[in-house]
């Protein structure tokens, strides 16, 4: 999320113009509108992400930014949370993009009972990789049991990433911002020798000598001099929530833009994804020189302009058969105006995007998926006071 207040109150009075993109393929199915259905009554403190472990939706774990993960009864829309975890002692969330952003559970939780989570903290102000033990009973997370993965030096308040998610190989692929200020000053984006401006992948069940983690021998810049080798892909301004295609294993992720253009990208083993050089297509403005005529730069599956929105929040693929006019559709929306669209995808290129949802004072901070496929939508109702609700993509009709 980067959201200025002048961009946000324009964002804000825009009328809708339209889709982001022209739609191809006039074959491909069509995309019907949405509606979203609360799943509970509760309102929640700035909810930024809605987590269930493997193979259960009984309980969906919801993330509130100040620093509390609350589990939540998927059985009843009226139940009061359960506090899951709560760090709000060691989390900085003083900015609008700090505090705690994501978690995940891991792939064997029903025997190891660890979780993985991403949150900002000061003194000095990095972001903090951390594991978790949850108790024997499920119930809670005694903030005792963390192991500190990584420290990732965070300049800036701003362009924190994230997005925790387990692939399908097992691996732990976390999205980290470029640092923050506004054009990337430091160049991170295209600095293999940072952490900053890129997707990294590590192994959490291996250790490597001095870390807490193994860097998987088959990622793309093992053994590259200066580089590091957790990177999986990077060239990334800020990619705020990704997710895996649940069928085909895709990685999908929302790259929040400068001035221009917000942009969804399709993240692949080293790919390099233009930031600064380029955003969106096109090259940007204030990087000093051309886009490098020799580099391999990976263009996003589609972008949209600043009359559409102004903060780019990555979506999910929808899956499991539950409704099958939207079957296969990638749900994306975007954080200050309120839009939500629905884009098909064939493997190789689009072949249809267009506006399903829009409503106004409607502040989409997180897509998240259940088992069963069923898409959340996480969206504060005020974005100063932070209260928030948790609803279901359904279609309209």
């Amino acid at each position: 999320m980067t959201v200025p207040l002048i961009l946000l109150l324009t964002a804000l009075l825009a009328e809708p113009a339209g889709t982001p993109a022209p739609a191809d393929g006039a074959d491909a199915p069509a995309i019907p509108d949405i509606a979203l259905a609360p799943v509970w009554e509760h309102q929640f403190r700035r909810p930024v992400q809605a987590v269930v472990p493997p193979g259960s939706d009984a309980t969906v774990y919801i993330v509130e930014q100040p620093g509390r993960i609350l589990a939540m009864d998927h059985a009843k829309s009226d139940v009061e949370p359960r506090v899951f975890l709560d760090i709000r002692r060691r989390v900085h969330d003083k900015n609008n993009e700090e505090g705690l952003l994501s978690f995940d559970f891991h792939p064997e939780y029903a025997t190891n009972r660890r979780i993985y989570a991403y949150y900002t903290a000061k003194s000095p102000r990095r972001g903090v990789l951390a594991e978790f033990t949850v108790s024997e009973d499920g119930l809670t997370v005694d903030p005792s049991s963390e192991r500190v993965l990584l420290d990732i030096p965070q300049p800036w308040g701003n362009h924190n990433g994230s997005t925790v998610a387990f692939g399908p190989d097992g691996m732990l692929y976390v999205s980290v911002g470029d640092g923050g200020a506004a054009n990337d000053p430091h160049g991170h984006g295209q600095d293999l020798a940072t952490l900053l401006g890129t997707v990294i992948r590590i192994d959490v069940d291996g250790r490597d000598p001095e870390l807490e983690y193994a860097v998987p021998s088959d990622n793309p810049f093992v053994g590259v001099e200066g580089a590091r080798g957790e990177i999986w892909a990077y060239g990334l301004r800020n990619v705020w929530r990704m997710s895996f295609d649940p069928q085909t294993g895709d990685l999908w992720g929302g790259d929040v833009g400068q001035n221009t253009w917000e942009e969804i990208d399709i993240i692949t083993r080293g790919g390099n994804y233009g930031w600064k050089p380029r955003e969106g297509f096109e090259a940007f403005s204030l990087h000093r020189g051309e886009p490098d005529p020799d580099a391999d730069y990976i263009d996003p599956v589609v972008v949209y302009p600043r009359d559409k929105g102004i903060s780019v929040t990555g979506g999910c693929v929808q899956r499991g058969g539950l409704h099958p006019s939207i079957e296969g559709v990638y749900f994306y929306g975007d954080y200050g105006s309120g839009r939500i669209w629905g884009l098909r995808w064939d493997g190789s290129k689009m072949t249809g995007n267009r506006e399903v949802f829009q409503r106004s004072a409607f502040y989409i901070s997180s897509f998240d998926q259940l088992n069963d496929g069923t898409i959340l939508v996480c969206v504060f109702r005020n974005t100063f006071s932070g209260k928030g609700r948790i609803y279901a993509i359904k279609p309209a009709n």
